[in-house]
């Protein structure tokens, strides 16, 4: 029994040491996840701190047998706080990033999730109930030089290897990730430098949070670089997928980066048409993006475009389908555009709902449900009128996901009601899924079906997974858009901007 006791204090000693090192290595993110948590922002960032630095601790108290009941007893009430803060999130039909172990490993809050940390909680338990005095075999007392004390030192030495080895996977796991660092560096100089010149840009942001798939482009019109007008509708009338590249004349990356899409061009000419988005002069531009392929380059006077587009850095690409909808999402620096366009190459351009699933900024690891038609189901709205799948056939319908206990709903509600009130014949309808008390939604004032859906049942099967999210339904009742969370997403969905 003293080697099981002592093999979970290792166990324990691995996990809590790689949650707190993880977290530790990515300060920002457990800020975030705190508050994603509920958490007041006041206290956030000491508790983003104060969190893996207990968590380290306990790690530390677990390796000794003199101090392991202590550890146990730390380390099993914050998994349960762990458990709480998640069963307490699942139950308001959010998913909010654990940020479990934070730069090594994060996932949204899930079942799985739940149950890992209801697996530590156990194994820890059972030191707690062991008592301080039997935390079972110590690391480090060697007094005893008996066949049977070689043979646990025997043991301990395996579970020891298998700990560093553990270590050295997620340190593995560390540095592939600080390699793709590196290749966006040129990208990060961008950002402080613009050819050698020091600069200042503000509101730069992460290129996940542009545009949603599904989401219909915005218009605009620039020159091109021999001064003539080209507007977005006169692109999209050559009938194929456009591949937008938001690059500039002082862009170093950019130029490296120009070999290949030279070659991407000629592979993928009868596929998909291929545009520059730069800043700067005319004759800048051509003398550095001229090569042996015909490219349309489209000048805007800052970064007007790639602001609507959400590509703040550059080199990014971003795919566009034929109909003018968004059918990736942004891929800033040369690996994630490699990466695009190899799933490109490979993607049938011609189908029906096509996008290409090359990362999701809201945080969703599940795949989009696009192409998917709505489930079958029968619901009544707050009025008693049953809606069902039918209601979505004829008219384009934006479904939107709520709680009345969420805070970025309740902030969104005056200007959806705004938009209900003013949007003309050619904007889609609205239909809310929603949870809690019948009353208590009539208070929100909205004209379109709110359908009380305990526990998100029918919501799940749309993409639900927190809220506010949304998604887009065509008029044949099919899924066009990945599900988009949080008000910017969300209104870029119908086209508009707030």
């Amino acid at each position: 029994m003293e080697v099981i006791l002592l093999l979970i204090r290792l166990f324990l000693v691995a996990i809590f040491a790689l949650a707190g090192i993880g977290k530790l290595l990515d300060l920002q993110g457990s800020e975030k996840a705190v508050k994603d948590f509920g958490v007041p922002e006041n206290l956030a960032k000491p508790l983003s701190v104060l969190l893996p630095v207990s968590e380290i601790f306990i790690a530390v108290l677990l390796l000794f047998v003199q101090t392991s009941w202590l550890g146990a007893i730390g380390g099993f009430l914050l998994l349960l706080v762990f458990i709480g803060g998640m069963l307490f999130q699942m139950a308001k039909g959010n998913a909010p990033d654990c940020h479990c172990f934070g730069q090594i490993h994060s996932e949204p809050v899930s079942a799985k999730s739940l149950i890992r940390n209801a697996v530590f909680a156990v194994t820890a338990f059972v030191l707690v109930v062991s008592g301080s005095e039997n935390q079972g075999l110590s690391l480090f007392d060697s007094a005893n030089d008996s066949s049977e004390n070689n043979v646990m030192q025997f043991i301990i030495g395996l579970a020891t290897i298998g700990l560093l080895a553990t270590v050295v996977f997620y340190l593995k796991k560390i540095s592939e990730q600080q390699t793709q660092i590196m290749r966006r560096i040129e990208i990060l100089e961008l950002t402080s430098h613009d050819g050698g010149r020091q600069v200042e840009r503000e509101n730069l942001s992460n290129p996940h949070d542009g545009l949603p798939i599904g989401a219909p482009a915005p218009d605009f019109e620039l020159p091109d670089v021999n001064g003539r007008d080209v507007a977005f509708e006169h692109l999209l009338a050559k009938a194929k997928p456009l591949l937008f590249f938001f690059v500039s004349a002082n862009c170093n990356p950019c130029e490296a980066l120009l070999p290949e899409i030279e070659a991407w061009q000629r592979e993928l000419e009868n596929k998909v048409n291929f545009v520059f988005i730069s800043s700067g002069k005319a004759k800048e531009n051509s003398d550095k993006f001229a090569g042996e392929s015909f490219r349309q380059i489209l000048l805007q006077k800052e970064r007007e475009v790639a602001t609507l587009f959400g590509a703040p850095w550059t080199p990014t690409a971003l795919l566009i389908n034929a109909d003018g909808t968004i059918a990736s999402r942004a891929a800033a620096g040369d690996a994630a555009i490699r990466e695009l366009v190899e799933k490109i190459k490979a993607e049938n351009l011609e189908k029906d709902f096509l996008f290409i699933g090359n990362g999701n900024g809201n945080g969703n690891t599940k795949p989009p449900k696009i192409g998917e038609s709505i489930p079958e189901f029968l619901i009544e709205d707050l009025q008693g009128t049953q809606v069902s799948q039918r209601n979505f056939q004829g008219k384009k319908t934006l479904v939107a996901f709520w709680s009345l206990t969420c805070p970025h709903c309740v902030s969104m509600m005056k200007d959806l009601r705004e938009w209900e009130k003013q949007k003309g014949q050619d904007e889609p309808n609205l239909i809310v899924f929603s949870d809690g008390e019948i009353e208590a939604h009539k208070n929100l004032d909205l004209q379109s079906p709110i359908l009380i859906d305990k526990e998100y049942k029918t919501a799940q099967k749309l993409g639900m997974y927190g809220t506010p999210s949304a998604v887009l339904v065509n008029e044949n009742g099919r899924i066009v858009s990945e599900t988009a969370t949080g008000a910017p997403q969300i209104w870029a969905l119908i086209g508009k901007r707030k």
